[in-house]
């Protein structure tokens, strides 16, 4: 059985293991005060082009927006986010559960623009409501999609011209940055964004995420925020070796690159066998479309989600590939679904 599943099933990269091994026995600075926490925050920072930001290192997705939105939001004010979106379907109403609502726009591609936001700030008119003042994105989306520099500009622009907070949910960041159709740099994300993350557990990371305030009124007493919630971890550098490790060369991108050129494998030979997808995305995540008869067959030798019904006969599935996924792994899954292809008469009458 080989996992399609998801991006994180692999422990880590052999040099993050190999640094935390070298490193065991070193007596530091705890509560990410030490000499590693230090040298990961002036890295990214040399990597970002830009001074003026606070970083601060999060073992998780879930844990980073929720202790960040808790933190940003006044009691009464509300995050916007797209009807897919991690910290609205995925996340267990964590942002809620602090006192915050997060108000749901129903969009196509996983993708939020001005109108939608405009179109909730115009729904939501005086203090009988939650005021929206926080703009919540993933990049790429829950569903693959990738958000281009003219895109998140036009988002900026607009939150910036109505005093909202934009914030960037870069859980596989990597993968966006290093997609094909991609035409962002990191640089580009601490100019456009108040906040964003930079997804290490996703990408060859044990586990970790780091956290980027641009927004000076954001900075304040932030860590009293990570301590409340739980987040500020005794161990602190376990989580700043690791994005040393990825970010002292091409590491964290190279693995990205890696994860993409598997997805767009499948992709490719998905699309030629004639089959559709749910979405374009061009990113490690994929979305094809394929007869319920074949999903279950394929399901004997291979791990994925069902991602959606379409119709009584068909489904689509999630395949996500990582920066660990061996291509003769998926070499065998195209064999594999060319074959139930071939041995299925009349397959596209159906879908």
């Amino acid at each position: 059985m080989y996992s399609f599943k998801n991006d994180y099933s692999e422990g880590t990269h052999p040099r993050i293991l190999n640094a935390l091994i070298a490193s065991n026995l070193e007596q530091t600075e705890g509560y990410g005060k030490d000499r590693y926490t230090i040298q990961a925050i002036e890295l990214l920072k040399h990597k970002i082009k830009y001074s003026n930001i606070d970083i601060h290192f999060f073992s998780g997705g879930t844990q980073t927006n929720l202790t960040s939105i808790s933190a940003f939001l006044k009691p009464h004010e509300a995050v916007i986010a797209a009807n897919t979106a991690h910290i609205l379907v995925h996340e267990t109403g964590a942002i809620e559960a602090t006192g915050h609502k997060v108000i749901s726009i129903e969009v196509n591609d996983g993708k939020l623009n001005s109108h939608h936001i405009k179109s909730s700030l115009d729904a939501h008119t005086d203090e009988h409501m939650v005021k929206p003042k926080l703009v919540y994105i993933s990049n790429p989306t829950e569903v693959g999609s990738i958000y281009t520099k003219a895109e998140l500009e036009q988002i900026s622009s607009f939150c910036r011209e109505n005093n909202l907070i934009l914030f960037i949910d870069g859980a596989r960041l990597g993968s966006a940055l290093c997609s094909d159709e991609n035409d962002l740099e990191l640089a580009d994300l601490a100019k456009l964004s108040d906040a964003f993350y930079i997804g290490g557990t996703k990408n060859g990371a044990l586990m970790g995420e780091a956290l980027v305030i641009c927004k000076d009124r954001l900075k304040e007493d932030f860590r009293f925020h990570i301590k409340q919630k739980g987040a500020l971890m005794a161990k602190g550098r376990i989580l700043s070796m690791q994005f040393l490790e990825l970010f002292k060369d091409d590491l964290y991108f190279n693995l990205a690159r890696h994860a993409n050129k598997m997805a767009n494998l499948l992709s490719k030979e998905i699309s030629s066998m004639g089959y559709k997808f749910l979405i374009h995305s061009p990113s490690n995540q994929i979305f094809p479309i394929l007869p319920n008869r074949i999903i279950e067959e394929l399901e004997k030798k291979y791990a994925f989600y069902v991602w959606s019904k379409i119709d009584h006969d068909n489904s689509s599935i999630r395949l996500v590939t990582s920066w660990a996924t061996k291509e003769d792994a998926v070499e065998a899954f195209i064999e594999d679904l060319k074959n139930l292809t071939i041995s299925s008469p009349n397959i596209f009458s159906l879908l």
